[in-house]
C-alpha cells in the first residue's frame, strides 16, 4: 500500500497501537504523528530528569540499573523486588510485586515510564512500563545518538511512538517522497530554513541538539505562517464586508461631547480619535482593538466614536462585562451628556439622543421601556451586559459595536451582537490588560490595534508595596494604619478579597482561576480570605470608627448599585469588595487599595485592581497583602509587580508566570491550532516576520493559488472542530 501523509494510522501500525494513538493522544494519520514531536532528548550517561521529577509527574525517564534486591513481603505471600536506577543526575526506585525480571541486571540501561509516587521519603515507580536497550541494530545505535522521549499515555509509550515513528520514517520508498513541502521554496530560501522532510527526520532522529535547532526553526514556521495566513485571510475577508460609512458631522452630538469634557484630550486620545475617525468614514466595517494603560481614557475615546455614529443617523451599542461596569458607563455618559443624552424627555435637548441601559435584571415594564427605544432608534446610545446578545433585542440601524474588556467575552459574543445590524457595523473592542506583542498577532490577530499609553496630566500615581503578613505580621497593622490615615485625611479606600465568604457557591470561587500560578505546593494552604469575614475583622477591630460597606457579586443589581453610589458619593469611606470592582469602576477620591490574598491574583489583575485608585489629583497606595515567602517564585512575582506601574512590561512577566495554554486558552495550546513548538514568548520575531510574509503572499493577485499545499494546510486549520483556538481571543 501507498503511504500518504493522510494515510490513517491504522493502515499502517498495529490496531492496539493505532486505536490508543487516536483515543489517547488524538493522533489519527502519518502527519499527526510526524507531527508528534518529542518533548526532550536524553543520551546515555548524561544528565537527564531524575534529580527533577516530581511525585505525580507521569514521566518517562532513561537510566542505568543500580541494583536489583528480590525479598519475601513480610505481611502477605510473595515477593518484592526493587531495583534502583539512576541517570547520572539522580537516582529513583522501581517496585514489582510478585514478578521478578530476570533482564533487570545491574549496569543494564533502559527507558522506565509510569506515574512517580513516594514511599518513605524516597521517589519510585511502582510496576513501571519498561523498554530495555539492547543496543541491536533496530535502536539505530542508541548510545551514540539522542534518545526522543515523547509525550505519552498510560497505553501508548514513549518507546512504541519512538518505534511507530522509525516505521514511518522508511516506508513509502523513501521519506522524501512521502513528504510534499507546502512551504514556498523563495521562503524557505529567504529565511535558510530546511525543507520539511529533513526537518521532521532531524526531529525524530537527530544525532546532535544543533539538528534539533534546525528541525525546531523550520517547524515553528510552518506553525507561524499558517496561523497569520489564516488570520490574514479573515482580515481580508473582513475589508471587503459591506459596510456603512459614519462620517462626522459638525454641530452634532460629538462636538458637544468635546465641550463637554472638563478636561483636554491627551495627545494619544486624540491620535487614536482620528484614527477612528477616519475609519468610521468608511464603508468597510472597522475591526479595532483598542489597547491602553488603565486609567488612560479609552472609554472616552469610545464614546466620542459611539457620538459620530450617531451623528451619522445610526446606533452605538457599548457591551460591557458585569451590571456594576454597565451601569457605572450608563451614569457617566448620562452625566457627561446632560440634556443631550435625554433626548425625548422633559428637560432634553430635541438634537440629543437617548442613553439606554439594558442588563438582565430590569423590570419587565424597564426593560420593555428599553427595548423599544432600542427598537425605534431613539436610544443612540445602548449600554448592557450579555442581555443586548439575546433574541428580541433588536436595532433600528446598529451602526458600532463597542466591546469593553474584551478578555472577558469571545468572539462568538461579538459576532452575535454585530449579528444584529442590518449591515456589518464598525467593531471597536478594547482592553486595559496590555497585550504583548505576540499574543496580540496571534490571539487578537484579526483585529487592527491602536494602542494608548499616555495617562491624563494631573494623576497622582500610584505607588505598591508587598506587605509579607507571616514575615513581618507588625506590617499588616501598619497596613490599617495607613489606610485609616488616608481616609482621615478625606480619601476612601478599597479592601479587594479572592472571595465572597458565608457559604461557597459558584461564584464564590478564589481568583486561582485567573492565571496567578500556586508555585509553592502547599497542600495544607489555608482557604483564601472573604470579603463577609474580613469585613467583619475591619468593623470590630482596626476600621472600627470608620464607615464601612461591602460589594460583591451575590448581591442585588439594587444592592451593588446603592452600594456604589454611596462609595462614589463618600458616604461611604472604605468598600470590601471582590474583584467585581476590577474594570471600570471610577471613584476619583480613592487613593488606597489593599489587596489581601494578593498572591491568588494574576499578574495583569492585580495592574487593573490597582488602576482604580489614585484617578484623580491625589497620589495612590496598593499594598499588596501575602503569606508567601519573599523569596518565593510568589513572592518575587509580586515584588515585581510593586516595583513596575508599565503595564506592559507586567503583560511579558503574565507571559512569564503563566503557561502559554493558560493565554491562549486551552485549544489553542493544543494540536487543533497546530501549535505545539511555537512559543509566544521565544518567538516574537519569527511570528513577527511570518505576519509579513502571510501579509504579502495573500496580497498578490493569485493568493496561494500556486502554493496548494500552504492553501490545504490553512483550509485544514480553518475548518478543524471550529478552530476553536481562534474562537477564545
Amino acid at each position: 500500500m501507498a503511504v500518504t501523509l493522510g494515510t490513517p494510522l491504522s493502515k499502517v501500525l498495529g490496531p492496539k497501537t493505532a486505536t490508543g494513538m487516536a483515543e489517547q493522544l488524538g493522533l489519527h494519520t502519518v502527519l499527526d504523528l510526524l507531527r508528534h514531536y518529542p518533548r526532550r532528548y536524553a543520551r546515555r550517561g548524561e544528565q537527564a530528569d531524575l534529580a527533577d521529577v516530581q511525585v505525580g509527574d507521569r514521566v518517562t525517564v532513561l537510566a542505568q540499573v543500580k541494583s536489583v534486591t528480590t525479598r519475601p513481603m513480610r505481611n502477605r505471600r510473595g515477593s518484592l523486588t526493587e531495583v534502583v536506577v539512576g541517570d547520572g543526575s539522580g537516582r529513583m526506585k522501581l517496585v514489582f510485586f510478585n514478578h521478578r525480571h530476570a533482564h533487570l541486571k545491574p549496569n543494564a540501561w533502559g527507558m522506565f515510564a509510569g506515574t512517580v509516587g513516594e514511599y518513605r521519603g524516597e521517589k519510585q515507580f511502582a510496576h513501571p512500563d519498561m523498554h530495555l536497550i539492547t543496543g541491536s541494530a533496530d535502536e539505530d545505535d542508541w548510545a551514540r545518538a539522542l534518545v526522543p522521549i515523547y509525550p505519552a499515555s498510560k497505553d501508548v509509550s514513549s518507546w512504541v511512538i519512538q518505534k511507530s515513528v522509525t516505521l514511518l520514517l522508511g516506508a513509502g520508498g523513501g521519506f522524501g517522497d512521502l513528504v510534499r513541502d507546502p512551504l514556498p521554496e523563495e521562503i524557505r530560501a529567504r529565511h535558510g530554513l530546511l525543507p520539511l522532510a529533513a526537518a521532521l527526520l532531524d526531529i525524530h532522529r537527530p544525532t546532535t541538539m544543533e539538528d534539533v535547532e534546525r528541525a525546531e526553526e523550520r517547524l515553528k514556521w510552518d506553525e507561524a505562517l499558517v496561523l497569520q495566513l489564516t488570520l490574514a485571510a479573515r482580515r481580508r475577508a473582513a475589508a471587503l464586508e459591506p459596510g456603512t460609512a459614519r462620517s462626522r458631522r459638525s454641530g452634532g452630538l460629538l462636538d458637544a461631547v468635546d465641550a463637554a469634557l472638563p478636561f483636554a484630550l491627551t495627545e494619544g486620545q486624540r491620535e487614536v480619535g482620528e484614527e477612528l475617525a477616519a475609519e468610521l468614514d468608511r464603508d468597510q466595517p472597522m475591526h479595532r482593538l483598542l489597547q491602553g494603560e488603565v486609567g488612560s481614557g479609552k472609554t472616552v475615546v469610545a464614546l466620542r466614536a459611539m457620538a459620530q455614529v450617531v451623528d451619522a443617523g445610526g446606533q452605538a451599542a457599548l457591551l460591557a462585562p458585569t451590571e456594576v461596569l454597565a451601569a457605572q458607563h450608563a451614569r457617566g455618559i448620562r452625566d457627561l451628556l446632560g440634556p443631550l443624552g435625554r433626548a425625548g424627555e422633559l428637560d432634553g435637548d430635541p438634537d440629543g439622543t437617548r442613553v439606554t441601559l439594558l442588563t438582565g435584571s430590569l423590570k419587565a415594564a424597564a426593560r420593555r421601556q428599553a427595548l423599544a427605544e432600542v427598537a425605534d432608534g431613539s436610544a443612540g446610545i445602548v449600554i448592557g451586559t450579555h442581555a443586548l446578545l439575546q433574541e428580541g433585542v433588536e436595532f433600528a440601524d446598529l451602526g458600532l459595536v463597542v466591546v469593553d474588556e474584551q478578555h472577558r467575552f469571545g468572539v462568538e459574543q461579538r459576532d452575535a451582537l454585530r449579528a444584529k445590524g442590518h449591515r456589518p457595523p464598525h467593531v471597536l473592542v478594547m482592553t486595559a490588560t496590555p497585550i504583548p506583542r505576540t499574543v496580540a498577532m496571534t490571539v487578537y490577530g484579526d483585529l487592527e490595534i491602536s494602542t494608548l499609553r499616555q495617562l491624563p496630566s494631573g494623576r497622582g500615581g500610584v505607588s505598591s508595596s508587598v506587605v509579607p503578613a507571616v514575615e513581618k505580621p507588625g506590617w499588616v497593622d501598619r497596613a490599617w494604619a495607613r489606610l485609616r490615615e488616608e481616609v482621615l485625611a478625606g480619601r476612601q479606600a478599597y479592601v479587594v478579597c479572592p472571595r465572597i465568604g458565608d457559604v461557597a457557591g459558584p461564584d464564590d470561587q478564589p481568583e486561582d482561576a485567573d492565571g496567578a500560578p500556586d508555585d509553592e505546593g502547599r497542600g495544607d494552604r489555608r482557604p483564601p480570605l472573604a470579603v463577609l469575614d474580613v469585613a467583619e475583622f475591619l468593623r470590630s477591630g482596626p476600621l472600627s470608627d470608620l464607615r464601612l460597606d461591602v460589594l460583591h457579586g451575590r448581591m442585588t443589581p439594587e444592592e451593588k448599585d446603592a452600594a456604589m453610589s454611596a462609595f462614589a458619593a463618600g458616604t461611604t469611606q472604605v468598600l470590601v469588595a471582590t474583584t467585581v470592582v476590577e474594570v471600570g469602576v471610577d471613584v476619583p477620591n480613592a487613593t488606597v487599595m489593599v489587596v489581601m490574598d494578593a498572591d491568588r491574583f494574576g499578574v495583569s489583575q492585580l495592574h487593573q485592581l490597582r488602576g482604580r485608585v489614585a484617578r484623580g489629583k491625589h497620589p495612590g497606595l496598593c499594598l499588596l497583602v501575602t503569606d508567601a515567602p519573599t523569596a518565593s517564585p510568589t513572592g518575587q512575582r509580586l515584588a515585581a509587580v510593586a516595583a513596575t506601574s508599565d503595564g506592559f512590561e507586567l503583560a511579558r512577566l503574565d507571559l512569564e508566570t503563566r503557561r502559554e495554554g493558560d493565554v491562549l486558552g486551552a485549544a489553542q495550546s493544543g494540536k487543533r491550532s497546530g501549535i505545539r513548538l511555537l512559543s509566544l514568548l521565544e518567538d516574537e520575531e519569527l511570528i513577527a516576520t511570518a505576519r509579513g510574509e502571510a501579509t504579502a503572499l495573500l496580497a498578490t493577485d493569485r493568493g496561494l493559488a500556486d502554493h496548494p499545499g500552504l492553501a490545504a494546510e490553512v483550509a485544514a486549520l480553518a475548518t478543524d472542530e471550529r478552530a476553536d483556538y481562534l474562537e477564545k481571543a
